[in-house]
């Protein structure tokens, strides 16, 4: 992950020179501290920070310092490193200062926030975080060095501690009716990678698709769905209608593919759509295998055509049967055809009947054949009824996703 970066100006942090309190209290310094201090200090203002760093020195050496004049040493310390680029001298400075009785307590809060600031710069991100949770709980509201929180766990390599606050963050915004960053989800899925997580890293990529639906992540949520253990597959063709609706059908194999299955499942209408769709992106059709294409799409041609001869006879013979596994099929190839209302109440009929060799695969594609209809509501009603260990019910989930997201980009 990319680290987030910030230009910390000198003159931003000078505040911790301080004159008028330097000024106000010149005479609790002894005139051998004080003198060389007072020059540091106008070194500074004129931004000669190699100047200013040897008249602190020599401060410093007068030996025996009082616990005031150590603090003011290391007020002028601290502006000087920063100014000089010197971060990590800066965020030693910065230790003592926060350690120093002699910090008031007005001062505090900003302190922590540029102390946050200078560890972050100095890429020392376990005391970035540290120094954001005593900025937190002393009080701080700073979005930008909030922000850095979880950032800076995760670059300390504290990945299930980076999580938790991710994901707490996340929680929070969803609570208030905002959205979270693709950076926030990001780095929560890495988190999870880090730790060989997989449970986590899928429920991340469930929030990626959510809220940043990219087609990577759609692709990559899908594909670690159907290699979960105990995933049928009989659901290779309900993968590659998820496929084809979050737009992530890349291939001319998948559109072959996909359209092999739509035939041997019996929907050749279903067929026809996707190699349609093949041509239209131009991956059917062209190169060496354009030959084999045009067979595939002859033949749906020629089962459609077989098809719809018999669909009336095929529709009694399923209503016949004993159990309502015909009548899902042949409603759910009406829903296909675009005769929704033929085959919706066949598909409800059949699952009413019962016996179902895979009464959640039913349901699901009922969910399906709901969402093909435009019938949004009675598709959602009808995933979440869906149980399956089988991974039916993870497809059923996905289907949910999809629906909530905006289109894949």
């Amino acid at each position: 992950m990319n680290s987030k970066s910030f230009r910390l100006s000198s003159g931003a942090l000078l505040f911790l020179a301080a004159s008028q309190a330097f000024a106000a209290d010149k005479q609790t310094l002894r005139p051998e501290v004080g003198a060389p201090l007072q020059e540091a200090q106008k070194a500074l203002q004129s931004k000669d920070y190699k100047t200013a760093a040897a008249k602190i020195s020599a401060a410093e050496q007068v030996g025996k310092l009082t616990p005031y004049e150590s603090y003011i040493v290391l007020r002028l310390k601290s502006a000087a490193s920063v100014g000089a680029g010197d971060y990590k001298g800066a965020l030693s400075a910065y230790d003592q200062l926060l350690a120093s009785s002699e910090l008031p307590a007005a001062e505090k809060l900003q302190t922590l926030d540029a102390y946050v600031k200078i560890a972050y710069a100095s890429k020392d991100y376990a005391k970035t975080a540290d120094g954001i949770a005593k900025y937190k709980a002393a009080g701080g509201t700073s979005a930008e060095t909030l922000g850095l929180y979880a950032q800076s766990l995760y670059l300390a390599g504290k990945y299930k501690e980076a999580s938790s606050a991710l994901s707490a963050e996340i929680n929070e915004m969803a609570a208030a009716g905002k959205r979270p960053t693709d950076t926030q989800l990001q780095l929560l899925a890495s988190c999870a990678l880090k730790q060989n997580d997989m449970v986590a890293y899928t429920a991340a990529l469930e929030q990626l698709v959510t809220y940043s639906p990219k087609k990577e992540y759609w692709l990559d949520l899908l594909v670690r769905t159907q290699r979960k253990p105990g995933f049928s597959d009989r659901l290779d063709l309900d993968m590659y209608r998820l496929r084809e609706a979050t737009g992530t059908m890349e291939k001319s194999d998948d559109y072959m593919e996909a359209a092999q299955l739509a035939l041997q499942a019996g929907y050749p209408g279903e067929a026809q759509k996707f190699v349609d769709e093949g041509y239209a992106a131009k991956l059917l059709g062209t190169g060496t295998d354009a030959p084999r294409h045009q067979r595939l799409k002859d033949l749906v041609t020629k089962k459609i055509a077989e098809d719809k001869a018999t669909l009336a006879e095929g529709e009694k013979a399923a209503a016949a049967q004993e159990t309502g596994d015909a009548l899902v099929n042949t409603g759910f190839n009406y829903v296909a055809y675009g005769q929704a209302d033929k085959g919706l109440p066949l598909i409800e009929q059949g699952i009413k009947k019962g016996g179902l060799k895979l009464a959640d695969q039913a349901k699901l594609h009922l969910g399906v054949a709901y969402l093909m209809a435009g019938k949004k509501e009675q598709a959602q009603k009808t995933f979440s009824s869906v149980q399956g260990t089988d991974g039916s019910k993870d497809v059923a989930r996905l289907w949910t996703l999809q629906m909530k997201a905006p289109a894949a980009k």
